[in-house]
């Protein structure tokens, strides 16, 4: 068994809430020992980023995490000079800080970023486990206890953005979906702080909603979205109001499509 990492305070922290799915818990071990890469690939809001928290305490490392954007470039990842006081100075990014610490570096949707700035993260997920850093000239073996984990959503991504083949051979692949439906109610009464009986109603209700997919609706309701809608309703909001602003709102802003989502809450909440 891993180390737990200490918090501030010198006492370990407790684990984040996680319901596994199947076998990706030891996959992912196997992966970290094996000093593998590994890329999540699953819908918006189905757990990714909770796993990859989850794997970092349970493998008692530390996680670093990048949002990645259409504007992220190499430097924001690797680094850059800074002027300090008059003195031109050294600052590591993101990615070289995890590489030097040993850390899980997870970027998150990674697709998002510009082609030239994922080929720096070639070299770190074949046998090598290097980063070059041309601007320094250095070149930086990677800890023991580094792992680059990359996530995206292949579904809203295929038609806009993808992986270079030649980057996605480097990596393990981990296909994500909603968690079925038991496991489901349980992590939306959980992190939502509601009873089982609203739980149920709620993944109920999402159930029917990912069903109009077929009728245009480009993103169907994640689990984020029903945590968001049963933390409302906790909170002492009516659940239509809630499911609409939690669940619709963020989902569409076609007339016909929220008419529709609307039609099914007040169904599900009378």
């Amino acid at each position: 068994m891993q180390r737990e990492p200490e918090s501030a305070h010198g006492a370990s922290p407790a684990a984040p809430y996680y319901q596994p799915q199947g076998g990706e818990v030891a996959l992912f071990e196997q992966c970290h020992e094996r000093k593998l890469a590994v890329m999540l690939k699953g819908p918006t809001g189905c757990g990714k980023t909770r796993f990859v928290e989850f794997m970092a305490w349970k493998l008692g490392r530390p996680l670093v995490t990048v949002s990645c954007h259409d504007d992220l470039t190499t430097s924001d990842l690797v680094g850059r000079f800074l002027i300090e006081g008059g003195n031109t100075v050294w600052q590591d990014g993101p990615l070289t800080r995890a590489v030097r610490s040993g850390a899980i570096c997870y970027l998150d949707e990674v697709v998002e970023a510009r082609q030239d700035t994922v080929v720096v993260l070639h070299p770190l997920t074949d046998h090598r486990r290097i980063l070059p850093i041309d601007k320094t000239g250095e070149t930086i073996e990677a800890a023991p206890g580094f792992q680059l984990v990359i996530s995206y959503n292949p579904g809203y991504q295929r038609m806009l953005k993808d992986l270079k083949p030649s980057t996605r051979q480097r990596f393990v692949g981990f296909d994500f979906d909603f968690p079925r439906p038991e496991r489901e109610m349980a992590i939306v009464a959980h992190e939502g702080g509601v009873a089982p009986a609203l739980a149920h109603e709620l993944v109920t209700l999402a159930g029917r909603l990912r069903q109009l997919h077929d009728r245009g609706l480009a993103e169907v309701p994640s689990t984020r979205l029903l945590v968001a809608a049963a933390r409302l309703i906790a909170s002492g909001i009516h659940p239509h109001q809630a499911c609409y602003a939690a669940i619709v709102a963020p989902l569409s802003d076609d007339g016909a499509l929220t008419g529709a989502m609307d039609d099914l809450i007040r169904a599900s909440f009378v």
